[in-house]
């Protein structure tokens, strides 16, 4: 029995596993199974499954409460944000996930919140957006301008309005930021990100310490049927065991290649947070170069998603759902655990070819 509180790292390892029985499993096994045994805590599988409380096992141990995985992150979010009273203002960022600001968009289109969109990073205007408010949505890192949000000093002002508190805390994995303890009610990921990290899997999940909260939304979960698989459970559980390594070694690519990417002249800015695997930068030439860029690379790959451990890339304007806020030349470069070498000179030779 361990006598200290132990890291992350060792908590991503050793979650979520059977207990240790003679002949018994190292690892969870995937239930596959619709329907159970009665007499238990679960007899339809809509209801739960093995797997996935391995993985909530794992999750809520990082951020310090307890997870509910989702169908998607969407999935998640949309869970959520059903629990809103009717008519209720809820507060989110300009620039955030577009698919998280669609759903708010027609929710208040429908009449059913009342949107009020804010710079997440200039703290009065979201402490003055919070008056009233029955939920604050934060994102930081936000996706994909990479604004970061003074996430304490906005938790607290909007608790005492009287708001919910719920943080998407994908870009950042509860290795680099834990919500909860900076004062929020919700940790909200799309877990087909960093937490699973093979780009293999479409999964979400909600991380709340309250109790009645963590049973309403496991309502809207049955309820909505927006339950994940258990093979994408436990292809995400597997993923967890190694997101330390995997997020050391891509920070430390983002890191190089940021510093060097500020330092082309090819290049209009670059933007990191300072932590993390995503940079956000802008090529001379606009959205034709950036175009041409992302998808005549040989090592990079040219697709929408991110997190995994292979780098990825796009210009994120060509997405309709984006706001034009967001620059028409930038560039979303989620980065991998390739060497950075390979990867720098794949950059280059792109960068010196369209612009």
């Amino acid at each position: 029995m361990h006598g200290h509180d132990l890291s992350p790292s060792t908590i991503a390892v050793g979650a979520g596993r059977p207990d240790r029985v003679p002949g018994g499993p190292l690892n969870a096994p995937m239930t596959m199974a619709s329907a159970l045994v009665p007499g238990g805590s679960t007899e339809y599988a809509r209801q739960g499954n093995p797997t996935w409380e391995s993985f909530e096992s794992v999750l809520g141990a990082l951020e310090g409460g307890r997870a509910l995985a989702f169908s998607s992150g969407v999935a998640a979010s949309a869970a959520l944000f059903d629990l809103v009273p009717i008519g209720a203002v809820v507060v989110a960022p300009r620039h955030a996930y577009y698919g998280t600001i669609a759903q708010l968009v027609e929710r208040d289109r429908r009449g059913q919140v009342q949107l009020r969109l804010v710079d997440i990073d200039n703290t009065p205007q979201v402490v003055e957006a919070c008056q009233g408010a029955a939920l604050l949505w934060i994102e930081s890192p936000t996706n994909p301008a990479l604004q970061l949000a003074d996430i304490e000093t906005i938790a607290r002002a909007a608790t005492q309005a009287g708001a919910a508190v719920a943080v998407d805390n994908t870009f950042a994995t509860p290795l680099r930021q834990k919500p909860l303890e900076l004062g929020a009610d919700f940790s909200v990921h799309s877990a087909s990100k960093l937490l699973a990290g093979h780009s293999d899997v479409i999964l979400g999940a909600i991380v709340t310490a309250d109790d009645r909260a963590h049973a309403a939304l496991e309502k809207r979960r049955t309820v909505l049927g927006a339950i994940p698989g258990a093979m994408e459970t436990w292809l995400a559980v597997r993923g967890m065991r190694t997101l330390h390594v995997r997020l050391d070694r891509a920070e430390a690519n983002a890191k190089e290649l940021h510093r060097r990417l500020s330092d082309s002249r090819h290049v209009v800015y670059s933007r990191y947070p300072g932590f993390g695997t995503i940079i956000a930068f802008e090529v001379a030439g606009g959205a034709v170069a950036a175009q041409k860029m992302t998808e005549q690379s040989d090592i990079i790959t040219y697709a929408t998603s991110l997190g995994g451990v292979e780098s990825t890339w796009e210009r994120r304007r060509r997405h309709p759902g984006e706001p034009e806020s967001v620059p028409e030349g930038l560039i979303r470069l989620s980065v991998g655990i390739e060497d950075v070498e390979d990867v720098w000179i794949d950059i280059q030779n792109v960068l010196a070819a369209v612009t």
